[in-house]
C-alpha cells in the first residue's frame, strides 16, 4: 500500500546487477535485527527457470536476459526496500520478490532504486520493465498499467505485549492515544471512527504524530501511547526484530469492503503482465513465494495466487 499519500522517497539513482545464488536466507545474520540477514550478502531464495512463464515474454526481453525493475523503496522501507549493512546494496521484501520473478523468467534482475513519482515515469517510458514497489491496485492506476498481483495490502495496529486490548473495530480505540503517519491512510481511517464515536457518544481517541519511527516506538516503550497504526509488514518487521510487541488488529488498506492487493506493474498493453501472473504463480506452487515472506515475516499477507487487474481501490473525487 502507498501509505504515505504525497510524499516521495529520496531518489538515489542507483543501479544494481543482481544475480540469485544458493543457501539458506536465515544464514549469515546480524545480531542487531532479531535474525534477520540485514548483510549485503543476502543469500536468496533460488529458483528453476519456468520455460511456460518465460515463454510469455516479449522476444525483446527474452533475448536481452535482463528484467529492469523499478523500485522506489530503497531509501529506507523497512522491511519492503531498505539499504543493507553497507549502506549501498538494496536489500527488503520487494527486493526479494523482484529475485523470485525474474528467476522464474529466466531473467537476470537489474534493479534501479527511484523516487516514487520517478518510478512512474520509468514505466510510463519503459525504462523500467515492471515496478515493485509495494503498489496498490487502483481503479484509477488500471488506466494506465497493468497489474499481476502478489501479496496483500494491509494495515494494523501494534502495542507493548500482553495487553488485553484489541482493535476489531472503530469503538475499540475509543480513548486511547494513538500514533500514526500524517498524510497517510491509516491517519484518515482513524479520524472517521474518531467521528463515529464521538456521534456515538464515545470518548475520541487522541492521535499524535511523531518524524521518526524510533520516536514513535520511544513512546509506546514509556507508555505514552497506547499503540501505533501503520503498514503491516513494517509493522511485522519490527515485532520479530524487536520481541516486545505485538499486533493487535489488522485490516485491509483498501477499507472494509476490499481487501487491498500490492501488484507487479507494467505499462499498459506491453505484453508482459501475462509472463509477471505465471511466473509469481510459479512461485506460489514450488514454494519460494512462501519461504520469502516467511523470511520478512509476512506471511499472513500471501496470496493463494496472482491476479492480473482485479477489482482495486475505487476512483474517488
Amino acid at each position: 500500500m502507498r501509505t504515505r499519500l504525497y510524499a516521495a522517497l529520496a531518489a538515489t539513482g542507483l543501479l544494481l546487477a543482481a544475480t540469485a545464488c544458493t543457501a539458506d536466507p536465515t544464514t549469515n545474520v546480524s545480531a542487531e535485527t532479531g535474525g534477520v540477514n540485514t548483510s549485503a550478502d543476502q543469500k536468496r531464495v533460488e529458483v528453476k527457470k519456468n520455460e511456460a512463464a518465460a515463454a510469455l515474454l516479449p522476444a525483446k526481453v527474452r533475448e536481452r536476459g535482463t528484467l529492469i525493475v523499478g523500485s522506489g523503496q530503497g531509501s529506507g522501507s523497512v522491511p519492503l526496500g531498505f539499504y543493507a549493512d553497507d549502506n549501498k546494496t538494496p536489500i527488503g521484501l520487494e527486493i526479494d520478490i523482484a529475485y523470485l520473478l525474474a528467476g522464474e523468467l529466466g531473467l537476470t534482475p537489474q534493479i534501479e532504486v527511484t523516487s516514487w513519482e520517478n518510478l512512474f515515469v520509468g514505466l510510463d517510458s519503459a525504462k523500467y520493465d515492471v515496478g515493485l514497489t509495494n503498489i496498490t491496485v487502483t481503479e484509477k492506476r488500471k488506466q494506465k498499467y497493468d497489474f499481476a498481483t502478489y501479496r496483500k495490502d494491509d494495515i494494523a495496529f501494534e502495542a507493548k505485549k500482553g495487553g488485553t486490548w484489541k482493535v476489531t473495530g472503530g469503538k475499540d480505540i475509543a480513548g486511547k492515544t494513538i500514533a500514526v503517519g500524517s498524510g497517510t491512510n491509516q491517519e484518515k481511517i482513524l479520524v472517521d471512527w474518531n467521528e463515529q464515536n464521538i456521534k456515538a457518544g464515545l470518548p475520541a481517541a487522541t492521535i499524535k504524530y511523531f518524524q521518526k519511527n524510533t520516536d514513535t516506538y520511544l513512546a509506546l516503550s514509556s507508555g505514552r501511547i497506547d499503540g501505533y497504526f501503520g503498514p503491516n509488514p513494517s509493522i511485522a518487521y519490527h515485532i520479530k526484530t524487536g520481541g516486545d510487541t505485538e499486533s493487535i488488529g489488522k485490516f485491509s488498506g483498501a477499507g472494509p469492503t476490499l481487501q487491498g492487493l500490492i501488484a507487479a506493474t507494467t505499462k499498459k498493453d506491453s505484453g508482459l503482465v501475462k509472463a509477471y501472473q505465471a511466473a509469481l504463480n510459479a512461485a506460489i506452487a514450488d514454494g519460494s513465494y512462501a519461504k520469502v515472506l516467511e523470511r520478512w515475516n509476512v506471511a499472513s499477507e500471501a496470496v493463494e495466487k496472482s491476479e492480473i487487474n482485479p477489482p482495486g481501490l475505487p476512483i474517488t473525487d
